[in-house]
């Protein structure tokens, strides 16, 4: 798996630099590459009632389903700190729907990639699509 492009660096941090995180202060950006080559930002954001706000994965996604794609080739997550900061359990779900087993899942900060994983590592024995006959 090769890293992601510089785009998706930039757009990810784009996406990072627009999060909407006054209670926690963490702010995340993520970039999903659709089927088509487009790529697509979101960020996260939160609500004071804390279970209403949204994930930068989501945002991305659905930025792309508004476009007319639904399928990802690829995905990056960007955050600050020590730890690897990788997509939650519903975004890794969410991200499923749309992506197969083998897409690279880049997980950066701001000075660029710390590692790429497959989305399959992240969600193994996935359900998916396919268990619903699509």
């Amino acid at each position: 798996m090769s890293g992601p492009s510089p785009e998706m660096i930039e757009l990810a941090k784009q996406m990072m630099a627009r999060a909407y995180a006054p209670y926690s202060k963490f702010h995340v950006g993520a970039v999903v590459q659709g089927g088509n080559g487009k790529l697509y930002g979101g960020c996260n954001v939160e609500n004071a009632a804390y279970p209403q706000g949204s994930c930068a994965e989501t945002a991305a996604i659905s930025a792309m389903v508004a476009d007319g794609e639904q399928r990802i080739a690829e995905v990056l997550v960007m955050a600050t700190g020590s730890e690897l900061v990788t997509p939650c359990g519903g975004c890794r779900q969410r991200l499923r729907e749309f992506a197969a087993d083998d897409v690279a899942v880049h997980l950066c900060d701001t000075n660029g990639l710390r590692r790429t994983v497959k989305l399959g590592d992240l969600l193994p024995l996935s359900f998916g699509p396919a268990h619903l006959g699509k």
